[in-house]
């Protein structure tokens, strides 16, 4: 299996905002479900179904504690994702660079 295809259920719940703006929330701390969706404008269930596709994504874990469920980021599966967007900025940096050194030569030669 390649690692594009690894990676694929981790862009899948990155390609949301709102489930962005969860994984920043869980960051900071483990939360609750109920905690999660006071900070949410929207349903309890609507919330848990961005926690069960952020999940799949490996990008939180979830823990029983009593009663209550507490998720928690997993900050290790985002390190693959990081790596993978670095080619693209290693891609335009040389291309920039590239643009610029023929911009630089042709005031130069003006």
């Amino acid at each position: 299996m390649s690692a594009a295809l690894d990676l694929q259920p981790a862009f899948r719940a990155l390609s949301d905002p709102t489930r962005r703006d969860i994984l920043r929330r869980l960051s900071a701390r483990e939360m609750t479900l109920a905690e999660v969706t006071a900070q949410c404008d929207m349903t309890r269930a609507a919330v848990k179904k961005h926690l069960v596709v952020l999940q799949q994504g490996n990008l939180i874990h979830m823990r029983r504690a009593g009663r209550e469920t507490l998720s928690s980021l997993n900050p290790d599966a985002l390190k693959p994702v990081v790596d993978w967007l670095s080619y693209f900025e290693a891609f335009w940096d040389t291309h920039l660079t590239n643009l610029h050194d023929v911009l630089s030569n042709s005031e130069e030669n003006q």
